[in-house]
């Protein structure tokens, strides 16, 4: 294969990888190979690089289409979405339809300022994201009425199912049992009781509304507004559970709670849900902000991110992520939690929703939700089965129910069919009194003017910050997100060379579909007959997937890489078990992995045995031989990511896993590395058995500043069984549920379909192999001033390389927190701090990055390096230097009295005036232990502000 290849395609592979033929012999010419095949053979072990066939195509990849353009890309799409109907949906279940502003849909969903962003682990640059997740906290908090809240989780599922640890956790109990109550949506229910059975929890399910069964238990979970629509007063039972040790937690729909007394305020302790009817679309189920809320004595115990209030080194307020000894890289196996994500972009649209329409907008919304509601309600009149009720009406129907339900669709409505005697019928924002009219027609009905009934008991305020009442009209909501998102840096306005992420371009023409309203306003449990050209899609994606990394089957399930992992161990896990293998409860992980990696193991009931690393990184065979040894009967899984967490293709990959299969384990090869492997090698093929995929890094879907993400699985044909099922949705098993959807986040899926569509297989290797030229690169270039950790057998990297920081800092007192700091003076975003070894920085350029851009990194590392020999020979002092003092405000350098050692000039434009357009960090370095001791989560009571 030429080193760019003959089918690239003008219209969009060459607008997706960023250095051109020219670019490319450059570096080649640096690293010291003469092509980009003589990269990859030197790179790789022989054994599992793939041979190209006489046509030049990597085996898997010649199953793909060719390449298409953009607009023929997007006319195929365009084709495939008008098969789907656009129905009314009525069918409720925990996902409604939703009318999102426009200001919010331009200046958030389609502005890469917000969907290009990363993760907010480097604070200083990212305070926009992080105040916006402030006011996502405060509105969950206030709604609610408990005094913490998270910056989201993944959807309505897994917030329960966090819940239910949680109480674990919280009431220290040798109790095992959980009560659930018979009115939970039935998506939770599963998901529930998948997350319960490795860890030995009981569920227990029981109609609650009736009080609680004998026996001991840890915690309740109850629904409010339950699946049949009731609106249940749950104070009596939380005081009930209290009396009997046990915690509740409430799954509350956050509009209703406007209306509905919060669960804080009966006393609940947890409470969950989704907030995806704040203006996020229901998009065949997802991505949406799913909510986590404890009182404020738990608030060490939430699981996921906690933005918090900190002062930066001026002592002006500064936003950052708290109580970050809660993330898995710390944990590991002990973390009670696999999250190491949140479901940012979405939190965002759902707090910026509720600040524009504030506490009368949302009340609003919510009496008119209610009063359709009514409507049904007082002309069916006895038929309908409960007297309370916010927007779901359930009634009876004595054998009609199918009748009901093709009579609503005549009409292109979609209600919910219970059974066949019971029909439901959900109202929501989008409910017009037409609909109304077909639904009571549909029923055999006639419109009556009834009284209505008022299930109005809040008294207390909600909303009352500023941030919810200062942006009403739209050219406030515009100016202020706009203001937030020049906080921040995003791929908008810089690289962002991240070790481990791959933060490539997320392409307009890839974004552009999930807008459209035959992929966003789908129901997730719409009638199949609607949705075909959805389907389609997700066929074509598992069709694809599997040919990319050779495995036989793919489940689009699991909405974060977190998820994934758990999916595909709980497939292990199911095999052996099927088998008579239940005793095989061992999961090798190396000291290098990722930490969802032993957190992952952990919560599907495995017990984790750390595999040493040899001195270079790679997993230490003879060490690894042993241990299969010691525990050859139990051994379930091996967790190797590859190439490896240093960024270096193990050469002993292919005898790592042999030692595994003789002794009946399988091999789970983590994927997030994947950006190496395609068109190169196929994680199915030399070994591993399953592998989860990150759609938001191989395959473009954007990392929306910490969210969303996708997932996917994959497995060999002999753990195909075991992947994740759904209870509503026919063509999957009823088992392994992991996320609240049958397809996860599946509104977003059309981005990886248009990448893999327009980059065809050829496009897709020549991606892969600019990645790894692009890491090799700046490993050549960085090395003398910062050396490069670990390389392999030929001394290249991967797709990215670990700069060791620790003889710096060890000889001159500049540390890895300095150098990253500094960097956001550069206009730089920091590549990775300190993971997977204290004291390093790790750097991934991805393809998409011109050759001008990587060189604009590598020359702010040169100078940064310059300044910190300055440093390291006196003449600036360890405490007070342009790094220490990075990053660098304009209001620190607008001052009359400049004292520092270093000048201004230095400070702010360390390459000169003219070298980058200047973005200035709004604050200064942050302290993140002060913020940790004095923890602040939501936004300033509104008496700060007066």
């Amino acid at each position: 294969m030429s080193d760019q290849p003959k089918a690239r395609n003008p219209q969009f592979v060459d607008r997706h990888i960023g250095p051109d033929e020219s670019a490319v012999a450059t570096m080649l010419d640096v690293i010291g190979v003469s092509s980009l095949d003589e990269l990859a053979a030197k790179a790789l072990p022989t054994g599992i690089l793939d041979a190209l066939d006489a046509a030049g195509r990597a085996p898997g990849l010649a199953e793909l289409p060719p390449a298409a353009t953009e607009e023929e890309a997007l006319a195929e799409l365009r084709a495939l979405a008008d098969t789907n109907t656009v129905a009314v949906s009525m069918i409720g279940q925990g996902y409604f339809d939703t009318l999102t502003p426009a200001v919010l849909r331009r200046n958030i969903l389609e502005n890469p300022a917000w969907y290009t962003a990363y993760t907010p682990y480097q604070p200083e640059i990212s305070q926009g994201r992080l105040e916006a997740l402030l006011n996502f906290q405060t509105m969950v908090c206030d709604l609610t009425g408990l005094e913490v809240a998270n910056a989201s989780m993944l959807d309505e599922g897994t917030a329960a199912a966090e819940a239910m640890t949680l109480m674990h956790r919280a009431t220290r109990s040798k109790v095992n049992r959980l009560l659930v109550d018979t009115d939970v949506y039935a998506q939770t229910a599963a998901v529930l009781a998948t997350r319960a059975r490795p860890l030995g929890i009981e569920i227990v399910t029981a109609d609650l509304s009736k009080g609680l069964p004998d026996g001991e238990f840890f915690g309740v979970v109850v629904q409010l507004p339950g699946a049949s629509g009731a609106v249940v007063d749950w104070a009596p039972l939380i005081e009930q559970a209290h009396e009997r040790k046990a915690l509740v937690a409430v799954g509350a729909d956050l509009l209703a709670l406007t209306l509905i007394t919060p669960p804080g305020e009966i006393g609940a302790d947890v409470a969950f849900g989704t907030t995806q009817r704040f203006g996020v679309p229901m998009g065949f189920g997802g991505p949406h902000a799913g909510y986590l809320a404890v009182h404020a004595n738990h608030a060490r115990q939430l699981p996921g991110r906690l933005v918090g209030v900190s002062v930066d080194s001026d002592g002006s307020p500064a936003y950052r992520l708290a109580l970050q000894t809660r993330e898995q890289h710390i944990r590991r196996d002990k973390a009670t939690s696999n999250i190491c994500t949140a479901q940012v972009l979405l939190a965002v649209i759902a707090a910026m929703y509720a600040s524009y329409h504030g506490a009368p907008g949302l009340t609003a919304i919510a009496r008119r939700v209610h009063a359709h509601a009514d409507a049904i309600a007082s002309a069916l009149g006895d038929a309908v089965v409960h007297d309370k009720f916010f927007d779901t009406v359930l009634v009876r129907v004595p054998g009609r129910a199918d009748e009901v339900v093709a009579a609503a669709k005549a009409k292109n409505i979609n209600l919910w069919r219970v059974d066949d005697d019971h029909v439901s019928v959900s109202c929501d924002e989008a409910t017009t009194d037409a609909h109304i009219d077909a639904v009571i027609k549909a029923f055999g009905a006639t419109r009556t003017d009834g009284a209505g009934t008022d299930i109005a008991t809040r008294t207390s305020e909600f909303l009352t910050h500023p941030a919810f009442h200062r942006y009403r009209t739209e050219t406030e909501m515009m100016r202020y997100l706009r203001s937030l998102a020049d906080k921040d840096i995003a791929l908008d306005r810089s690289m962002i060379p991240l070790g481990s992420c791959t933060m490539k371009l997320n392409a307009a023409a890839e974004m552009e579909p999930i807008t459209w309203t035959e992929f966003s306003r789908q129901h997730p449990f719409a009638p199949a007959s609607d949705t075909p050209g959805l389907r389609k899609l997700i066929a074509d994606l598992q069709s694809w997937l599997t040919a990319i990394t050779g495995y036989d089957e793919v489940s689009l399930q699991p909405n974060a890489g977190s998820q994934g992992e758990y999916a595909g161990l709980l497939a292990i896990k199911a095999y052996h078990e099927a088998r008579g293998d239940a005793d095989r409860d061992i999961c090798l992980i190396p000291s290098s992995a990722h930490g969802t990696n032993a957190a992952s193991a952990a919560l599907a009931g495995m017990r984790v045995v750390v595999v040493a690393c040899r001195e270079n990184g790679d997993v230490d065979l003879d060490d690894l031989r042993t241990k299969v040894k010691e525990h050859a009967d139990r051994i379930a899984a091996l967790m190797i990511t590859y190439p490896s967490t240093h960024g270096v293709y193990e050469h002993d990959v292919a005898d790592i896993c042999a030692a595994v299969h003789d002794v009946g384990g399988q091999v789970y090869v983590d994927g997030a590395n994947l950006n190496a492997l395609v068109g190169l090698a196929r994680p199915g093929r030399f070994g591993g058995d399953v592998s989860h995929l990150n759609l938001h890094k191989t395959f473009c879907i954007p990392h929306g500043g910490g969210g969303p993400g996708v997932g996917p699985v994959a497995v060999r044909a002999h753990l195909a069984p075991y992947l994740p099922g759904h209870p509503l949705a026919d063509e999957l098993s009823d088992d392994h549920t992991v996320s609240a959807a049958p397809y996860g986040s599946a509104s977003i899926l059309p981005i990886t379909w248009m990448y893999i569509r327009m980059m065809g297989a050829d496009g897709l290797r020549a991606a892969t192999l600019t990645a790894i030229a692009s890491a090799n690169y700046v490993a050549r270039r960085l090395d003398e001033y910062f050396p490069v950790l670990y390389t392999g057998e030929n001394g290249m990297v991967a797709h990215e390389c670990i700069l060791d920081l620790r003889g710096i800092t060890k000889a001159t007192g500049v540390t890895v927190d300095d150098v990253a700091k500094r960097l956001a003076d550069f206009g730089f975003h920091a590549p990775t701090m300190s993971f997977p070894v204290s004291g390093t920085l790790m750097v991934e350029p991805t393809e998409s990055e011109s050759l001008a851009e990587v060189d604009a990194f590598c020359d702010a590392m040169i100078a940064i390096r310059g300044e910190i020999d300055r440093v390291g020979s006196g003449e600036w002092p360890v405490d007070d230097n342009p790094l220490r003092g990075a990053p660098h405000t304009a209001d620190c350098l607008l001052v009359a009295d400049w004292n520092r050692p270093y000048t201004r000039e230095e400070a702010a434009y360390p390459l000169g005036k003219g070298w980058r357009p200047k973005v200035w960090p709004p604050v200064r370095r942050i302290d993140g232990a002060y913020g940790d001791r004095n923890l602040v989560c939501s936004c300033p009571p509104v008496e700060a502000f007066a």
